[in-house]
């Protein structure tokens, strides 16, 4: 079996809880059960912690494979960061401002913001729409209305799961622009998938909690640094201070009752005896582990699909964009991230172009994607006309989220199952939120906790304040 830097040898006898799974699901776990007092092994396939947030080498580039950012109001990735000591690593915007670029538009005229004010929930976001050039003056009216319409949805309603968020909006007055321009362009980005194809149920959640809770709350954060250094070894680090022995390059092949009461996890040459086991694994990897008794429908794991992020990097040999970050209409192209300071590029600028919900490119030829995506940065972005591309290559998501479509609500399982002693985590649990980095951290604070209460342990206060803050 090959150890990780926070091997500690034969594991000693007593409460014993593994862990599945070194994501951000699993690294919460493994935190909050240690910082309880529980002895905790972490095991995890790749040579690396972090899931799909992480960092890879290209050359001297480090590279994230996709932009992950994260609001204000993501208190349980927050007190993640605090907890790995990375939240000075990842700043939050002092105030929400997105700046939108429509290359349909007259130069001189294609640059909207939407950004709030420190006003009152819902007025925060007022001037900001009045403003905003890229919808009509009677779009703007129709959709401060819909926002009041979302704002009384009962998210414990779960009808809301059962309808698509699309036909809410063209009932509630939305024309193809306002939702292209404005609940698409915040929609995509959080929920992976356009309007017609989100469950009513998540939309509304993104955008109650996200805009119209708190005036600060949809505030932009994201790493300075590669996610690796966060997501990799800074929670190695939490971990081996909380005596966590943590497990790379070791996949964990069954897990099994030992007969009593308690159980068996296989790994390549090493069987581990647990009181407790977390799968903080994506659902179908979970469904192959899950003993027969664990859960009245295990197929419904199978019945969660996936949606797919493609990202799109490009080098140039000088500075193209002066600002962090833009998200743009009319064009292929969503958002895009200079990542020249993060990634340790010393000359020149490097681009991370995020495409969400990706299905029709995400097979894509890299020279197809070139061609695409290189003349419309030209569209946006006039400096890019005589700059020379420097590097060209993209990054892959196949299944970086699960899809959130109408009716996944139920397919989702909570972290507890019916066999004693086992529990589940990751984004796609039962959560309330969509597959994010908070939907990670949440789904392993409660996979912790149901641990915590069948080993009749305290919970450490500290970990669960974030439930009060949000």
């Amino acid at each position: 079996m090959t150890h990780g830097t926070g091997s500690r040898g034969p594991v000693a006898k007593g409460r014993h809880t593994v862990v599945v799974g070194g994501g951000l699901a699993g690294v919460t776990t493994a935190l909050a059960l240690a910082d309880a007092g529980v002895r905790v092994t972490l095991l995890e396939g790749r040579p690396r912690l972090g899931g799909l947030a992480f960092s890879f080498q290209r050359g001297e580039l480090t590279v994230d494979n996709g932009q992950h950012v994260y609001l204000r109001c993501c208190t349980a990735y927050r007190w993640f960061l605090d907890r790995i000591e990375g939240a000075a690593l990842a700043p939050l915007q002092d105030r929400l401002d997105v700046p939108v670029l429509d290359v349909a538009r007259p130069a001189g005229r294609r640059l909207g913001r939407l950004r709030r004010d420190a006003l009152p929930v819902p007025l925060h976001l007022g001037r900001s729409l009045a403003t905003y050039p890229h919808l009509s003056l009677a779009d703007r009216a129709k959709v401060g209305r819909a926002a009041l319409a979302l704002k009384g949805l009962d998210l414990a309603d779960p009808a809301l799961d059962t309808q698509d968020f699309g036909s809410w909006l063209a009932a509630h007055g939305q024309s193809e622009r306002a939702v292209e321009a404005l609940w698409d362009l915040v929609g995509v980005a959080t929920l992976n998938a356009v309007a017609g194809d989100a469950s009513l149920g998540l939309a509304a959640m993104v955008f109650k909690t996200g805009l119209l809770s708190d005036p600060g709350a949809a505030d932009i954060g994201w790493a300075s640094v590669p996610l690796g250094d966060l997501h990799d070894r800074l929670a190695r680090k939490a971990l081996d201070s909380a005596g966590v022995r943590t497990e790379v390059r070791t996949r964990v092949t069954s897990v099994s009752h030992d007969g009593n009461g308690g159980w068996s996890v296989q790994v390549p040459g090493e069987t581990l005896q647990a009181d407790a086991v977390v799968l903080a694994v994506p659902q179908r990897e979970a469904h192959d582990l899950l003993p027969a008794d664990a859960l009245d429908a295990p197929e419904r794991l199978l019945e969660i699909g996936t949606a797919p992020i493609l990202n799109v990097h490009v080098v140039y040999d000088r500075k193209v964009l002066g600002r962090p970050f833009f998200t743009a209409l009319g064009t292929p192209v969503q958002w895009v991230f200079d990542r020249t300071e993060a990634s340790g590029l010393r000359e020149g600028q490097y681009l991370a172009l995020s495409q969400s919900a990706a299905q029709d490119e995400i097979d894509e030829p890299v020279a197809v994607l070139r061609e695409r995506y290189l003349p419309e940065l030209e569209r946006l972005l006039p400096l890019t006309r005589g700059a020379e591309v420097k590097d060209f290559f993209v990054t892959r998501e196949r299944t970086a989220t699960f899809a959130p479509t109408p009716g996944v609500g139920r397919l989702r399982p909570g972290s507890r199952t019916k066999a004693s002693g086992l529990y589940l985590a990751g984004a796609w649990t039962a959560t309330g939120w969509p597959a994010t980095m908070e939907s990670a951290v949440r789904s392993g604070v409660s996979a912790a906790d149901a641990v915590l209460g069948a080993l009749g342990r305290p919970r450490p206060r500290h970990l669960f304040e974030f439930e009060e803050a949000a």
